[in-house]
């Protein structure tokens, strides 16, 4: 089923973005890239924030990209109603959505090959959230910042 994606990067993900910016829109996807354009140095906390704030404003799915996909999981995962996984592989993108709710995918252009970023993409943009006991721990992931809920 076609989605709309949001995608950004930083200037270590503009390569790999643009490769998966092609791809999601030839499979029929609706693709918004809020960037960079280039390769030139930006701060990825800035992206990450265009992506999340879109996410949420349109009821999407996003994908965030930098070198290894961590400062772009950790910038993301600050928000609230972000639930952003970064992905090594397709299982790990397909349980992301189905038992996680992940909104956002993030990988990391320096340390996941082209060919095995688009099956992850594509896997995570296929699944969805199968709901059930998974909605409980998510409720659960909302409470439960401070540590162990005593009884």
């Amino acid at each position: 089923m076609p989605q709309t994606v949001i995608i950004g990067s930083d200037h270590a993900g503009v390569l790999l973005k643009k490769i998966l910016v092609d791809h999601l829109a030839a499979a029929g996807h609706t693709v918004v890239d809020v960037g960079p354009a280039d390769a030139k140095s930006v701060d990825y906390p800035l992206y990450a924030a265009s992506v999340c704030d879109a996410v949420l404003a349109q009821n999407a799915l996003g994908i965030l990209i930098c070198g290894t996909g961590l400062g772009m999981s950790m910038t993301a995962n600050r928000r609230p109603g972000i639930r952003a996984a970064l992905c090594g592989n397709e299982f790990m993108a397909r349980m992301a959505r189905m038992h996680n709710d992940a909104n956002v995918l993030c990988l990391g252009e320096r340390v996941t090959g082209q060919g095995l970023a688009l099956s992850i993409t594509d896997a995570f943009v296929a699944a969805s959230f199968e709901g059930g006991r998974h909605q409980r721990r998510l409720d659960l992931m909302e409470t439960c910042h401070g540590g162990p809920v005593s009884k």
